[in-house]
């Protein structure tokens, strides 16, 4: 663990976090996808809101990097079977869990409401904390994400793969060059990444914490979530959805439903992005997500 890095009960459980400030700006809590730890996140993009006065805060979601890990191996094949009949899935933990774990990181640092964004999995649980959790927000960005609607197109084949198959060894080079296999099939073909920063990437999650047996868990809380269609039309947070034109992990359509879902949404779509969010990019979110973030705080202090 580096120095700047913390655990803290949040949820009744131990998360891990990075608290960047500074200490008086508008806090923006960063919420990573599925099976990633915080390591995902670019300090390119850190240090920009950084910059423009944020109090940039991430954390390793439970089951991943250094932040608690839970028990219990779900079948996904019966989860799904149960989301069929209308049965609530027996899995260990929710998406809404995960929210909450977020928000009880908020509370365990005195912070009252913040700005969230998520990215994939991480759009989930952002979704999850506005439908859930409305009053500790001041607005949510899920990017790359979807509503979970069983209608939306799927994943390629060769995306899915890549995000699922398992190395063939836990040795770090072997699970590195693995990720690096995988990320290539659905990272952003306008940008793609040099073969040196996609190797430091990869190590840098692995050196964090490399913990497979989470992802299962992970996915089951993703599958067993269903639909949030319905339950995302009560939402009234302010809503911005980033999304790539050419993502295919989660389908653009995926960010299409999301805004239609969310009442006055604002969406933004993006040419040659795919499933990540390039560095080459980052001066486009920082703005897309500062505007917004900032309306919001308009819109709450004449409330």
């Amino acid at each position: 663990m580096t120095a700047n890095q913390k655990t803290v009960k949040a949820n009744g459980i131990t998360i891990n976090y990075e608290d960047r400030g500074p200490a008086d700006g508008a806090p923006l809590l960063f919420v990573n996808g599925y099976g990633s730890t915080m390591m995902s996140w670019t300090p390119e993009l850190m240090d920009a809101f950084k910059a423009k006065g944020f109090r940039v805060i991430r954390y390793d979601n439970r089951d991943v990097g250094r932040s608690e890990k839970l028990r219990g191996l779900p079948k996904i094949d019966e989860v799904v079977a149960a989301l069929r009949e209308g049965k609530t899935p027996a899995i260990p933990y929710t998406l809404s869990d995960m929210a909450a774990d977020g928000i009880g990181l908020l509370t365990a640092l005195g912070i009252e409401r913040a700005h969230v964004m998520g990215i994939s999995m991480g759009g989930m649980i952002v979704q999850a904390m506005a439908i859930n959790h409305p009053d500790r927000l001041i607005s949510v960005t899920s990017i790359m994400s979807t509503t979970g609607n069983f209608d939306l197109p799927k994943a390629s084949d060769e995306a899915m793969a890549a995000l699922q198959q398992m190395p063939a060894s836990d040795e770090r080079e072997v699970v590195i060059r693995h990720r690096m296999k995988g990320r290539r099939v659905y990272q952003s073909p306008a940008y793609p990444m040099s073969d040196e920063a996609l190797y430091a990437r990869c190590a840098g999650e692995f050196d964090h914490m490399y913990y497979p047996e989470g992802t299962l868990r992970q996915y089951a809380a993703i599958v067993g979530d269903g639909s949030r269609v319905e339950r995302l039309k009560n939402v009234r947070v302010p809503f911005l959805v980033i999304h790539g034109k050419a993502d295919p992990l989660v389908r653009v359509e995926g960010g299409i439903d999301t805004a239609k879902s969310v009442p006055g949404a604002k969406l933004e779509l993006i040419d040659g992005m795919g499933h990540d969010m390039p560095v080459e990019l980052t001066s486009r979110f920082v703005g897309l997500i500062e505007a917004h973030a900032r309306g919001a705080e308009r819109k709450a202090a004449a409330e």
